[in-house]
């Protein structure tokens, strides 16, 4: 299954879809301004060039100096729009410059000026003359009772109308500026970062509009006694970005996870329902699979665990006695299989499949055995696509005998293909792309096509 030729700096793009991006930071007068260098410091990170623009209000805020410094661009401000020296107007040249627009964060005022195309400001004429092709990501950020305002939630539902705006509300809850608790504070720069990733890598898209999904994630801890456990490296990585993929794209979703291993951020906006064990796992399904368009098993579920858990930590000798004693332990019930037996009408199942050595003959069987609708498998002793890896690689199955190699990419990329195979579903289009390989055979050892 050998992919289509493709440069170094495609391949790259495709690992990590910020890299060699042009992202146009705009800052106003949100005391959350101050968050901005970090911003700057994390998108140059994965390998974006960077440009400031601050509105009057946030220069009071946060140093424009600071933010050109860590930017290796100059920042712009509002003077800078009449200086003698700009060729031509600088609000044209911005808006033209940037592969995306950042607006972290979003004022009241500036939201205004934006749903009513008042251009009395340099940053926002140049939002407003941001080409067609050029996606805005928009986080709001301001008091309370200013967010819950009549005046600002007409604006905001206007706003996130608007076609090429990722508008991202702010948190649910959180402690302002002024004291308050209640919704108001600005999303973390980590979880915008990854919607910034999220734009870049697939668009603004808004196409699960008025689904619902369940999301599972992370590893199964399947009890021993007081100190140890069952379990297995998995990061959470995966599922959480697919449940924040499919949020993005304006899906509710619920995750379910267990044990997890990524910033805490990526986790605002979603439903979740925190488990440790199989057992805990089971129930959470059981309540909030039936309702669901779609459930998507990304969890590392033991396969056994101890028929009974002791109260007080084993001595040494006695829990390898006990260990190696085959009555000790039972099988974990197959929760897919569950799914698939029990699952209500034109609701699509996508389990996970993790190999290693010779992956698509066993993830054919594990297909077939599970009946689900689709099956992502991945070599886990492959690099760059084992647990707790930023990126992976491995194929797309569907129940109809169509496979898709896929990868290497980010895990967000990937994310985006099993959401969009997952539509088709419910579309009752074709799973797989145009590209794809349809096999009646053939052998883990392939190449891999990069996720464009």
């Amino acid at each position: 299954m050998a992919g289509p030729a493709i440069d170094a700096t495609t391949a790259a793009m495709a690992v990590d879809p910020l890299r060699g991006r042009r992202i146009l930071l705009a800052v106003t007068g949100s005391i959350a301004a101050v968050k901005a260098p970090s911003l700057v410091t994390r998108l140059q990170a994965r390998g974006a060039e960077v440009r400031c623009l601050l509105s009057p209000s946030a220069e009071r805020l946060v140093s424009p100096v600071a933010l050109a410094c860590l930017s290796r661009h100059p920042c712009a401000c509002e003077n800078d729009q009449w200086q003698h020296g700009q060729p031509r107007p600088l609000h044209i040249d911005l808006a033209e410059w940037a592969d995306l627009v950042l607006l972290a964060p979003l004022s009241a005022a500036t939201l205004a000026r934006l749903v009513h195309g008042q251009a009395d400001q340099l940053l926002a004429s140049t939002l407003l003359a941001r080409p067609a092709s050029c996606p805005l990501v928009a986080a709001a950020a301001m008091n309370t009772d200013m967010w819950l305002a009549p005046a600002v939630q007409r604006n905001w539902a206007r706003f996130d109308a608007e076609p090429g705006v990722l508008p991202l509300p702010p948190a649910a809850t959180g402690l302002l500026a002024c004291d308050r608790r209640g919704p108001g504070r600005m999303v973390e720069p980590a979880l915008l970062e990854l919607a910034v990733a999220s734009v870049l890598a697939r668009g603004v898209r808004r196409d699960l509009v008025g689904r619902s999904l369940v999301v599972t994630a992370g590893p199964t801890r399947e009890a021993i006694d007081p100190a140890r456990f069952l379990s297995n490296p998995s990061s959470g990585r995966m599922g959480v970005l697919l449940a924040q993929a499919a949020r993005l794209r304006g899906a509710r979703v619920v995750l379910i996870h267990g044990p997890l291993q990524v910033d805490p951020a990526w986790l605002e906006g979603l439903e979740c329902q925190a488990i440790v064990s199989a057992a805990d796992l089971e129930q959470a399904l059981a309540l909030n699979a039936p309702g669901a368009d779609a459930v998507l098993m990304a969890a590392a579920v033991a396969d056994q665990r101890w028929r009974h858990p002791d109260p007080a930590k084993a001595p040494k000798q006695a829990l390898q006695q006990r260990l190696a004693d085959a009555a000790s332990w039972e099988a974990v019930p197959d929760l897919l299989q569950q799914l698939v037996a029990r699952r209500s009408p034109g609701q699509v199942l996508l389990g996970f499949a993790a190999h290693t050595g010779d992956v698509l003959p066993q993830a054919r069987a594990k297909l077939s055995r599970k009946g689900c609708d689709l099956l992502f498998a991945n070599p886990i002793d492959a690099p760059g696509a084992g647990f707790g890896s930023e990126t992976n690689a491995g194929w797309l199955l569907d129940a109809g005998g169509a496979v898709e190699a896929i990868g290497p990419c980010s895990k967000l990329s990937l994310a985006h293909r099993l959401l969009d195979a997952v539509a088709a579903r419910w579309n009752q289009a074709p799973v797989l792309s145009a590209g794809s390989a349809t096999e009646a055979g053939g052998s883990s050892s392939s190449s891999m096509n990069v996720l464009s």
